[in-house]
């Protein structure tokens, strides 16, 4: 495993900026994800520290090591992309073993790493087969051996769950990270989808416009976003974001809740919710609705987990609350999250 490092990392198409000065710098045998909308940067990223596009500006180290020259075979990365690109014609067993032969490595080898990669991923029983006859969860796996019998110093995976279905992306993504916990090594993972992000990653760092708009644990870049657009984009609903008394204010869905609920001590908020739409999802109701008392935007969700039973009906002009604690503030010119604030309510 090896530290990778980018410094002030750039790519332009024409006048567009792709990537436009990265600093980032992983920690030996870490798993950091690459998080952003389409179009923010994170695969170009992730193709430059490969090898596979050359920066405009900037370096990329691998190991301590410059590697801007150096081609992505020696680079001792292996990369899993989003089509898994096994090869149809072959068998699994020969398509985990490709590598190896291009490199001139002998077939007892081989067939040893083969074996190896096969048991660590429980596809042993699959060797024979072709492609297409596998499930996209067996493909990926097929996928991850073919990288791993490289021996790669870094892992760099762009949105390999991206193909599965959603019960089957849970699983992969369960096993990814058992995967990357046995073999320790650093791993560099894309992905748009902020439940991959918050289940798989050590660190994420999220991208916006070619840039990096925080770097965090998970934890982090929950409840402590860097600025408004980390806030909105990570959380589902996402952050509830308002102007109030000169500044914007924030606080998440399931921070707003029935005034009996939060306590005093905990500088209770008052929030007079003009209920629009109740939303039964199971384990959690979503309620919609406005403070007109606001200025700017004035809609914001709460979401009840099913142990609140507080009746609360469509057109209700309910009492909520959030606590002061729960409350993130924001400068309303550059978005960037600044100092708290006292604030007697929130819409009474």
């Amino acid at each position: 495993m090896a530290v990778v490092e980018t410094r002030v990392l750039r790519k332009t198409f024409g006048d567009v900026a792709a990537v436009d000065g990265i600093d980032l710098r992983t920690e030996e045998g870490e798993y950091l994800v690459l998080l952003g909308p389409s179009g923010c940067g994170k695969t170009t990223l992730l193709r430059m520290i490969a090898g596979l596009e050359r920066p405009t500006d900037g370096e990329v180290l691998i190991g301590e090591r410059v590697v801007n020259d150096l081609p992505p075979r020696a680079r001792r990365i292996a990369m899993v992309f989003q089509s898994y690109a096994l090869y149809p014609h072959k068998t699994v067993r020969a398509n985990i073993a490709f590598p190896l032969a291009a490199r001139g490595v002998d077939k007892d080898e081989q067939e040893k790493k083969i074996r190896w990669a096969a048991a660590l991923l429980g596809i042993e029983q699959l060797l024979g087969q072709k492609p297409r006859q596998l499930s996209g969860g067996e493909r990926q796996r097929v996928a991850l051996a073919r990288a791993l019998v490289r021996e790669p110093q870094v892992f760099l995976l762009d949105e390999p769950l991206s193909n599965l279905d959603a019960k089957l992306r849970a699983l992969a993504r369960e096993e990814l990270k058992e995967f990357q916990r046995r073999v320790g090594t650093t791993t560099i993972y894309v992905t748009h989808d902020q439940v991959e992000a918050m289940g798989l990653g050590d660190r994420i760092a999220v991208l916006e416009k070619g840039r990096v708009q925080q770097v965090g644990t998970p934890y982090e870049i929950y409840h402590q976003p860097a600025n408004t657009f980390v806030a909105t984009f990570v959380g589902s609903p996402p952050m509830n974001l308002f102007e109030r008394e000169g500044a914007l204010v924030g606080f998440r869905p399931e921070h707003l809740l029935p005034e009996e609920l939060v306590a005093e001590r905990d500088g209770r908020v008052p929030v007079k919710l003009h209920v629009e739409r109740v939303e039964y999802l199971g384990s959690d109701r979503y309620v919609y609705g406005t403070v007109p008392e606001l200025s700017g935007e004035r809609r914001v969700i709460s979401r009840l987990p099913f142990t609140v039973t507080t009746p609360v009906d469509e057109q209700d002009v309910a009492r909520f609350a959030v606590g002061e604690s729960n409350l993130r503030f924001f400068d309303k010119q550059s978005g960037e999250r600044v100092e708290p604030q006292p604030l007697r309510e929130v819409g009474a």
